[in-house]
């Protein structure tokens, strides 16, 4: 096995055991035992557990901009472009923490510890977005003063609905996904002022 390909497969089974049994119920010597690897080798790659969990969140927000770079290179306009970009960035995150069984209850309590990884998948996120805004100000769908600082508002508007979207305060029924998707092209697209 080369390098990246044994370092890969170290996140893998982490992953599995951490959404299994918990990070915190997890040992170095199991992730070695599960993956038929020694411990050295397991150390060669990562010096502590909480190394491996960091790898194991940063994997799981590679996949989720590799989709999101599917979404953005479509071929649609603008403004669906954006709300199939919010959407589908939402669903992911939902799919992630749920895919990881236990290491959801992780990522709730020690959200600042993902924080740390996410500063990267953040800035390439907001370039996505910025060129979805971007095309559509050059289409004439959209009107903005800056850009740069709507990418900024709608990134961290999204981040901030990641966990109620996720524990499904959102609605969860198909009309009121239908009437919750109205809602969010309004206020995106319109705002709240009377005009």
């Amino acid at each position: 096995m080369t390098v990246s390909k044994t370092r890969d497969m170290l996140v893998d089974v982490a992953r599995q055991l951490f959404a299994r049994s918990g990070v915190d119920n997890t040992t170095m010597n199991d992730i070695a035992q599960a993956s038929r690897k020694g411990r050295r080798t397991l150390y060669t790659y990562f010096k502590s557990k909480n190394e491996i969990y960091l790898a194991v969140v940063e994997s799981e927000l590679d996949r989720l901009h590799k989709m999101l770079l599917e979404v953005a290179a479509k071929e649609l306009p603008a403004d669906e472009k954006l709300l199939s970009f919010i959407y589908a960035r939402l669903d992911a995150v939902k799919a992630i923490v749920f895919r990881n069984g236990t290491l959801r209850a992780t990522f709730f309590r020690d959200i600042w510890r993902v924080e740390k990884v996410r500063k990267s998948f953040d800035l390439r996120e907001i370039e996505i977005i910025k060129s979805i805004l971007a095309d559509g100000v050059k289409e004439g769908v959209f009107s903005m003063p800056d850009v740069d600082i709507t990418a900024l508002v709608l990134h961290h508007a999204l981040k901030g609905l990641e966990v109620p979207y996720i524990r499904g305060r959102m609605g969860d029924t198909i009309s009121q996904r239908i009437k919750r998707r109205d809602n969010v092209m309004n206020l995106i697209f319109n705002g709240i002022r009377i005009k």
